[in-house]
């Protein structure tokens, strides 16, 4: 397709509406409503693949409307009813339907291109200091996604046109990919209600939780395939002339989804795989955090040593000796990973994401003698007895007076209701004590058998 052709096809066609209206929707959503990607450490601007699934997130929409976008570009001849003369021209069918789709398929890509490049440029002004090119087929995929259902829209209206096409492709591509992306569970991999293999033919992704995740690479061969199929039939239908060839047309789209099913993975946990690179640890003496989140490196290795120097001075030898980020995968509100060696910290928790100089060390001073039984995150709060439980520890191994945690949905009035009486009970008796008890309600916490806040009163376990 020369220049000319494409000059001709954008004034004619609805192809740059159709590139303003996705990219004007993709922002709208993520810059006028309040979401997820805006919050803890997997917001949409924090890391590269972090981005990327987020604006891929986004064909839960843009898919069903590039369709309907597709479908309504395919009645253009059927409405201005050239088709029969269109078919007397020398110039051979297939050729007007690649003009009609390259056209649409370049202004959809040139559109999530954009919305793409947007979130590029705020990783790269933030502080992502991990950089890769892991992120990319994310990416790429889901622009073959939003060509190759606009073609695939443009065929199905023009072997059925009519007025209905546009919005019923749009409605019914809307209900299936949601239902597609319908979550079962909590687990720490997202889990559709469908079986793996079908909820992945839909190219949208679902919600972000964790930076380290990304798709594996038979999702993204198996995509691909599926969506080279889909625009094959789509061009196909474009220039079938008669029944028989809008039903041999439907070849590439079924042998891609075939083929497809054979090679996308049957368990969600080989669609979601950890990026080994992003969570190697990278350590600055006994303070270690993941590649991905290299650059706080720095303003944790102070705070971090002098809060393993505070817990050898409350705890002794049973003292953890380093402190680590954690990496395990967790479902939603399931019991946080557990160590006696080292304070295992995670960055989606306020307690320690908010926290600078002595208020981080503090922080994890509380981590380390005190670790919450339940899970506490950007959308989780952990209970008030952990919390209370962590500001006497903190207390106690700082030499100061109680004061609340700061970072939890928990205020200071709620905090002291619990924690202040335990307070006067455990200071009023002798050093030698308090250390037994400090001790024991570490020892509770670690192995989650206890109630920690009743080890300071002398209380029995759970």
């Amino acid at each position: 397709m020369n220049l000319r052709i494409l000059r001709i096809e954008l004034r004619r066609s609805v192809a740059p509406w159709a590139g303003v209206v996705v990219l004007a929707t993709a922002l709208a959503f993520l810059f006028l409503v309040s979401g997820p990607w805006w919050k803890g450490t997997a917001l949409w601007t924090a890391q590269w693949t972090s981005m990327a699934l987020w604006t891929r997130y986004l064909l839960t929409f843009l898919w069903p409307l590039a369709v309907g976008l597709g479908a309504l570009q395919g009645l253009r001849d059927p409405r201005s009813k050239m088709s029969e003369l269109l078919t007397s021209t020398p110039r051979p069918a297939r050729h007007r339907a690649a003009a009609l789709a390259g056209v649409m398929a370049f202004t959809l890509v040139s559109a999530f291109a954009l919305l793409v490049l947007l979130g590029a440029v705020r990783v790269l002004a933030g502080d992502a200091s991990y950089t890769h090119l892991g992120w990319l087929p994310i990416s790429l995929v889901a622009a073959l996604a939003l060509a190759a259902v606009a073609v695939l829209g443009m065929g199905v209206a023009r072997a059925l046109p009519s007025a209905l096409t546009p919005p019923a492709l749009a409605v019914g591509a809307l209900v299936l990919t949601s239902f597609l992306l319908r979550q079962t569970t909590d687990d720490a991999v997202p889990a559709s209600a469908a079986p793996n293999r079908l909820a992945l033919l839909s190219p949208a992704v679902a919600d972000v939780r964790e930076t380290l995740l990304t798709l594996s690479v038979p999702v993204h061969l198996g995509q691909t395939i599926w969506l080279l199929g889909m625009a094959a039939t789509g061009l196909a239908l474009l220039a079938a002339a008669g029944p028989r060839a809008r039903l041999l047309a439907l070849t590439p789209l079924l042998a891609g989804g075939a083929i497809a099913l054979l090679v996308l993975p049957a368990n969600p946990r080989d669609t979601y795989v950890v990026d080994r690179a992003a969570a190697a640890q990278v350590c600055d003496g006994p303070v270690c955090v993941t590649t991905a989140r290299r650059a706080r490196l720095d303003d944790l290795a102070g705070p971090g040593r002098e809060a393993l120097r505070l817990l050898r001075g409350a705890l002794g030898d049973r003292a953890p000796v380093t402190i680590h980020e954690t990496t395990v995968l967790r479902a939603i509100g399931a019991r946080p990973e557990r160590s006696r060696d080292s304070v295992l910290i995670d960055f989606d928790d306020p307690m320690i994401d908010a926290a600078k100089g002595k208020q981080l060390a503090r922080a994890l001073v509380a981590q380390g003698l005190a670790p919450g039984c339940y899970p506490r995150s950007s959308i989780e709060s952990g209970t008030l007895e952990d919390t209370a439980t962590q500001s006497i520890g903190a207390a106690w191994a700082l030499g100061e007076d109680l004061r609340p945690i700061d970072g939890t949905m928990y205020g200071a009035s709620y905090q002291a209701d619990v924690a202040r009486p335990v307070w006067k009970k455990l200071v009023a008796l002798p050093q030698s004590e308090q250390r037994q008890r400090i001790r024991a309600m570490h020892a509770a916490a670690v192995s989650c058998s206890g109630d920690p806040l009743a080890a300071l009163t002398g209380g029995a376990s759970r």
